[in-house]
């Protein structure tokens, strides 16, 4: 059993554009007015010039001189055939040669030697060649010599082989040229500029991305308002560079883009670029990172002198904590290739001014890794957070990414905005984009709800398995797990509503319920993780209650109801023991010594840290269990009408859980029993405030209504 949480995921798919800089002039000469020219488009280089070209030609060649030298050779014929000629036919031979070593005899024909094989006369023509073996060296050298007693034109000659400057050079120095060659063709390929060995050569400028001027707008960054008005002032500047230089403002060298994955940082970088109308390089932060020493920093120096040149522009480093990690915090002492990389990122960031008009982007997933020279003032300046969108940016991502889909005419964005809390710009693509591939296998012409619901669950929980046939046994102990989950959920006080519940294997589970949040939270009070903690039980508890005999099922279950424990007493400080410490590691480690890294506490402590967990989640089980068994006879009536529909909507959950006996309240929880908490309430929220927000219920509950 899962329960649905956002995944990974931002707005994609707004491809390169181009564009002109209406500054720049039309000369061609100018390689700035080259830089329309969409990455992957280059001109193609003259046919001579294509290395495949002359590898090919090369084979040819070799095919055609074997060919030749096979058709000149000497026809090869058996000892027998040869000694016979010599012995039988002495006057049809001319020459003869003994070759010492190879054990060979030449014979040069006055006319062609034939012989008839398998009924069909075969020519080995008028040079012929035969090999004997040592033993048969004395009767081979008489028979050469008695042809001179029958035949005056006869003339016989010994040779004794001896390798040529050509042979030895062929032969020791070519197979030499050859390594060599495909090493420097390797080291070319790796490192760029770099040459043999990283000594040598020039600037490879294959290496460093084209630039192009994007025509992503911001407009097209749906639901990231906040993060489009932190970098808007950079597209001002370098639109109009004068206006701030002349306040003395001083405008971000580096902007550091942070966030989830899919929640538009790239999108974001593309459109400052295709606003302000400059070129912009964008590499991955893997690039930089080659097996030798140097070549990632020589990569560095190259891109940014090649963006200097056609300034002002942006270089985007996507991913840029696999190289701007912290120094010194790997196996190897601090001397690999990525420092390297990072020291000269570092040099280069401090090496142009504000006047240059080029400016560093880079995007993130894990900020907290980043070393802190990267991250000082004249470096990135600026860090933008672009997280996962709310509701409303929710709904304006799925209607710029609803453009072109034909949908039927009740559906409502603004309601699967709703139904999909977390959910990053990608998700949201993917959920439009699963519904039309949906509704394209069916043969239907407009997508509909159906396509949407079933979306929702693919991008959650992936797809469902239809091929996946259960025994009836194990399809009733899943109703039982998932029903468990869903009653335990409604009977808590600080749950977000059950909307789904279901038995159709999808994915890598069974079956799932789904609890949906009805508004956007940033912050989770103790007693909703408490709560948490209870319905991820709910699932083991049923198990236990109606068949005595727990499954493997809840193990996921178990895994997320212990991480919930364990945060809260390391990191919440939601334990009376403890205190409010913080115990996890302050300064996060590399992922290559974390696993061996020493704890920041002491043994007693991690005994305390265990035992707190322990009883957290005993506690939730107790909860759940009690929970079950104040409410069997709707877990069975649950169970019953699982069985016979497979899902649950959340009308059907309402009515189920309409008479749900709830559970006790929990006893107000202190920190310190020498801190009471005061008798004294909170101010009261201001009324315009509540006025507002139910006036925007209202308009929801009528939204639904019509739907």
């Amino acid at each position: 059993m899962t329960f649905p949480q956002g995944g990974p995921g931002g707005p994609q798919g707004f491809g390169p554009g181009r564009g002109n800089d209406p500054r720049r002039g039309n000369d061609p000469r100018d390689p700035r007015n080259n830089m329309n020219v969409p990455q992957g488009n280059k001109p193609n280089k003259p046919w001579y010039k294509q290395v495949w070209v002359w590898i090919v030609v090369l084979v040819l060649a070799a095919l055609v001189g074997l060919q030749v030298n096979r058709a000149l050779a000497p026809k090869t014929i058996s000892t027998q055939d040869g000694l016979t000629i010599l012995m039988k036919q002495p006057e049809q031979l001319k020459r003869a040669t003994i070759t010492e070593g190879h054990q060979t005899v030449s014979l040069e024909l006055k006319s062609d030697f034939k012989k008839t094989v398998n009924k069909r006369e075969v020519n080995y023509g008028k040079r012929v060649v035969f090999y004997y073996v040592f033993g048969q060296s004395t009767q081979v050298v008489k028979a050469v010599e008695d042809v001179t007693k029958t035949n005056s034109d006869y003339t016989f000659n010994s040779e004794v082989p001896s390798e040529s400057w050509i042979n030895i050079l062929i032969t020791t120095l070519l197979p030499m040229v050859l390594l060599i060659a495909a090493m420097w063709w390797v080291m070319r390929s790796m490192g760029g500029s770099q040459g043999l060995f990283g000594m040598g050569g020039g600037a490879d400028k294959s290496r460093v991305p084209d630039s192009e001027i994007p025509k992503t707008k911001f407009s097209d960054v749906a639901g990231e308002e906040a993060a489009v008005q932190e970098v808007e002032e950079i597209k001002d500047f370098l639109k109009d560079p004068e206006k701030y230089r002349r306040l003395g403002a001083r405008i971000p060298r580096g902007v550091l883009l942070y966030g989830p994955p899919g929640t538009g940082k790239t999108l974001l970088a593309r459109a400052i670029a295709g606003e302000a109308g400059v070129p912009f390089y964008a590499m991955a932060g893997s690039d930089f990172v080659e097996m030798f020493v140097g070549l990632g920093a020589s990569r560095v120096r190259e891109l940014f002198d090649e963006a200097k040149k056609h300034s002002p522009a942006i270089i985007f480093i996507d991913e840029i904590d696999a190289v701007g990690r912290k120094r010194g915090s790997g196996m190897n002492g601090g001397h690999d290739e990525r420092e390297q990389t990072l020291n000269q990122l570092l040099v280069e960031m401090d090496g142009f001014d504000n006047n240059t008009g080029l400016i560093v982007i880079a995007a993130t997933n894990r900020p907290d890794v980043l070393d802190n020279a990267l991250l000082r003032p004249g470096r990135f300046d600026r860090q933008v957070a672009v997280e996962a969108p709310d509701l409303e940016g929710r709904e304006a991502i799925l209607r710029v990414h609803a453009k072109g889909k034909p949908f039927v005419p009740d559906i409502d964005l603004h309601m699967i905005a709703v139904r999909t809390p977390g959910f990053t710009g990608a998700d949201l693509a993917n959920v439009l984009n699963e519904a039309a591939l949906l509704t394209a296998r069916s043969n239907a012409q407009l997508i509909d709800n159906r396509a949407i619901d079933e979306a929702i669950d693919r991008v959650m929980e992936g797809p469902r398995r239809h091929t996946h046939s259960m025994a009836l046994e194990e399809l009733r102990n899943t109703a039982y797990h998932e029903s468990g989950h869903a009653l335990v959920a409604a009977a808590m006080h600080h749950t977000d509503p059950v909307t789904k519940v279901t038995i159709l294997p999808r994915g890598r589970a069974l079956g799932y319920t789904a609890v949906m949040p009805t508004e956007d939270r940033y912050s989770e009070s103790r007693e909703g993780l408490l709560d948490q903690m209870a319905y991820a039980m709910g699932g083991r508890t049923a198990e236990e209650i109606v068949f005595h005999d727990p499954t493997t099922g809840a193990s996921n279950d178990i895994e997320k109801a212990t991480r919930i424990a364990r945060t809260m007493i390391m990191e919440y400080g939601f334990s009376t023991r403890l205190g409010a410490v913080k115990w996890n590691s302050a300064e996060p480690q590399g992922d290559d010594i974390s696993n061996i890294a020493p704890h920041p506490y002491s043994e007693k402590t991690q005994e305390i840290i265990d035992d707190e967990v322990h009883e957290l989640v005993e506690n939730a089980h107790t909860e759940a269990w009690k929970v079950l068994n104040d409410n069997r006879d709707l877990l069975d009536q649950m169970v019953t009408e699982l069985l016979d529909k497979e899902t649950l909507n959340e009308k059907d959950l309402k009515r189920i859980f309409s008479t749900i006996k709830k559970a006790p309240e929990r006893r107000q929880w202190l920190s310190d029993p020498n801190r009471p908490d005061s008798d004294r309430p909170p101010v009261a929220i201001p009324e315009k405030l509540r006025k507002y927000a139910k006036e925007a219920e209202e308009r929801e509950e009528e939204r639904i209504q019509q739907q």
